[in-house]
């Protein structure tokens, strides 16, 4: 332990070199609502706005020093480890290749090619992400170039530790509790290791995506495991295997510990702090935050850290990020209905609807030969019990549909 507690220290001291300590802030609007002490490691202030930055730079840092790296460094990331990695081998003056999925937005690949600069070649592999990563690793085989793994790498490990470090020495104390979020495990297991030696009462709350829950999974199998699908919504943590390396080190974690919230859920996280707090999250970056309602009577009175690790967001995804928190927060709705083909058939309708409810999307086919029609028909309320009002008129009033807000499948074609 005083090794793994010496190399943390010796990495958050090397980080320097690049950027200053993240900030340590004490948040007023959410300490008043849980009646706790609740800073926010800002994360998403590092210059990749991601923690991702400190396992690159150290993992970098070390193949270096040890003579190693003289025919550069690969990885395969359609994020913020691609982004961390551009920033590092433009720093040190080394040549990175980078693989990204063809798939990857633009703005993405910019803000890498713009970190990295003439020190990186991106290159668009595969539609899917396991692909992309098997064109990276036949890479380094055939050229002898160094893979930097985004979690699975002990030196990548010991780097994420330094956030550990900085806000232990940022507060007076040690705080009560860490909640952070969890996805192939670099972080929380560097974080974990790190405070068990030097502060070992401090408790871990880990949080993953619920589409992603490989933690979750890992725990219950006792080792490592696939998981069938994966969500990627929340793409800075959805990982569809935990790493062996973090594993070992999480492997004594509580499953009472380990949080799992809905990707919808999380969009709410992300609007409130964007509106009350004026802080952007992307998804990941808002996954520990997202859970401390679920906590509020274990973190009352304490002290809380919650990790915020990333502020990579695309506002091109703000409507899609709207229309989920509107849908989980039960204030807007999807319904098929079946119209009467008769005139004043969607007059009767829309006179069910109250002061409140707005249509906000309508798609009806009118077809001659039928007695009744299919509309497609999207509702926006200020008050989710103002549905169970508009249900009840419908029942009473002989309307025929079917609520598909919650119905995966067809939200995928429709909505």
């Amino acid at each position: 332990m005083d090794d793994c507690v010496d190399a943390a220290h010796k990495a958050e001291n090397s980080l320097r070199e690049i950027f200053a300590a993240t900030p340590l802030q004490r948040n007023d609007f959410l300490s008043q609502r849980f009646a706790a002490e609740i800073w926010l490691k800002r994360e998403d202030l590092s210059p990749v706005r991601s923690y991702k930055i400190r396992g690159a730079f150290n993992a970098m840092r070390k193949v270096l020093a040890s003579g190693g790296g003289q025919k550069g460094f690969v990885c395969a990331s359609a994020g913020n480890h691609a982004q961390g990695v551009a920033f590092v081998c433009r720093h040190f003056g080394v040549s990175g290749v980078i693989f990204m999925p063809v798939t990857t937005p633009q703005q993405k690949i910019d803000k890498t090619r713009v970190f990295g600069g003439d020190a990186i070649e991106i290159r668009l592999t595969g539609d899917y992400f396991d692909d992309t990563l098997a064109a990276a690793q036949t890479f380094c085989q055939e050229t002898g170039a160094h893979f930097l793994s985004p979690f699975d790498d002990a030196d990548v490990i010991e780097g994420q530790a330094s956030v550990a470090v900085e806000l232990l020495a940022q507060l007076p104390a040690p705080p009560d509790l860490i909640v952070l979020p969890v996805g192939g495990g670099g972080l929380s297991a560097g974080m974990k290791r790190y405070l068990a030696a030097v502060a070992p009462r401090v408790e871990l709350i880990l949080v993953e995506p619920a589409g992603g829950a490989s933690l979750t999974a890992a725990l219950a199998a006792g080792k490592p495991v696939t998981l069938d699908r994966v969500d990627t919504f929340v793409d800075g943590a959805a990982v569809g295997r935990i790493g062996d390396l973090t594993f070992e080190i999480l492997k004594t974690t509580a499953p009472s510990n380990v949080l799992v919230a809905p990707e919808n859920r999380i969009c709410t996280t992300i609007i409130e702090m964007l509106n009350h707090e004026g802080i952007v999250l992307e998804p990941a970056g808002a996954l520990a935050l997202d859970v401390l309602p679920e906590l509020k009577e274990r973190i009352a009175g304490k002290t809380v850290v919650v990790v915020t690790t990333g502020g990579n967001f695309d506002f091109e995804r703000l409507p899609e990020v709207k229309e989920r928190a509107q849908r989980y927060s039960g204030i807007k709705k999807y319904l098929i209905l079946r119209l009467p083909q008769r005139p004043g058939a969607l007059r009767d309708f829309l006179g069910l609807l109250g002061p409140d409810d707005d249509i906000a999307r309508f798609e009806y086919l009118k077809k001659s030969a039928r007695n009744f029609g299919s509309v497609l028909i999207g509702i926006e309320t200020r008050d989710a019990a103002n549905f169970d009002r508009l249900f009840a008129d419908l029942d009473a009033n002989g309307f025929v549909y079917r609520d598909i807000t919650n119905d995966e499948t067809l939200a995928e074609f429709v909505i």
